[in-house]
């Protein structure tokens, strides 16, 4: 199965690149873009100074940039900001296979087709995916006829699949991967 994973704020960084290593291993072919360029941010507020300098449109013409070619029927992976990234990609990818969302939720296209798989794992609570609008992706959801599986990991921080960062919560991050490889499965 081909998977696109677009990393978070923070840029490309080793979880994502554990992250992808780790779906090799289970037998699928991901991309991992760097949407930034090679730089990387310490703190979602440098990440998001870095998304101001470099622009929405050109982090989003990079992810584009870097799907050409890949099939459509491509698993959608957004880690906290790069949900936003496939926010931005899948209305243009009408044939998309499934979407995982971690750390972060995004409303569900138009395009979004009946029976379409979705998975959103998110700390409880998190900034990034907050009470109304997992709400409103539940909802959505529903009338559109979307497989959408919420899992939330309560009292783990917004970036706890992250070994390197003080959310880091091991048992939550190893549960998520588990349920990320079944969704795949």
């Amino acid at each position: 199965m081909h998977i696109a994973l677009f990393h978070s704020v923070l840029g490309l960084r080793p979880v994502e690149l554990l992250a992808a290593e780790r779906l090799r291993r289970a037998g699928h072919e991901v991309l991992t873009p760097d949407l930034f360029g090679r730089e990387t941010a310490a703190t979602i507020d440098e990440g998001f100074q870095l998304i101001e300098r470099i622009g929405w449109q050109t982090v989003a013409d990079r992810a584009r940039q870097a799907l050409r070619g890949v099939p459509g029927e491509t698993v959608l992976l957004g880690v906290s900001m790069g949900a936003g990234v496939v926010a931005e990609l899948w209305p243009e990818r009408p044939d998309t296979l499934g979407v995982l969302l971690l750390h972060a939720t995004t409303a569900l296209p138009e395009s979004a087709r009946p029976g379409l798989r979705v998975q959103l794992h998110a700390a409880e609570p998190d900034d990034f995916a907050p009470p109304e609008s997992v709400a409103a992706l539940r909802r959505t959801a529903s009338e559109k006829r979307v497989h959408l599986e919420i899992f939330r990991y309560p009292g783990a921080g917004h970036f706890y699949t992250d070994p390197e960062l003080p959310d880091h919560d091991p048992a939550a991050a190893e549960l998520t991967w588990r349920r990320v490889l079944d969704f795949l499965g």
